[in-house]
């Protein structure tokens, strides 16, 4: 008896976790680890908005009930991206 072929993996991106101190990504092949300090839109979030995860173009990560995005190279190349988040409400 042989095993089926198993199917094209469709999943290009996945949260694998959710933490205490962030969120775990997988994206084509690659984890990131998004720590809340660094991006404070997610600490608060509800489990479902988070997960609510897209892909566009295999390198744009898009969080819609969030409205959040991401590039990728934001999280390969952090010092590229030199901006911090300020909470002009917290003050």
């Amino acid at each position: 008896m042989k095993s089926q072929r198993h199917g094209k993996n469709i999943s290009d991106v996945e949260v694998q976790n959710i933490s205490n101190n962030g969120i775990w990504l997988y994206v084509n092949g690659k984890e990131y680890f998004l720590s809340y300090k660094e991006y404070p839109w997610f600490k608060d979030a509800k489990v479902s908005d988070i997960c609510n995860l897209e892909l566009l173009r295999d390198n744009h990560l898009y969080w819609p009930d969030l409205d959040v995005d991401l590039e990728i190279d934001s999280l390969e190349n952090p010092e590229k991206f030199p901006l911090i988040y300020k909470d002009n409400y917290r003050g």
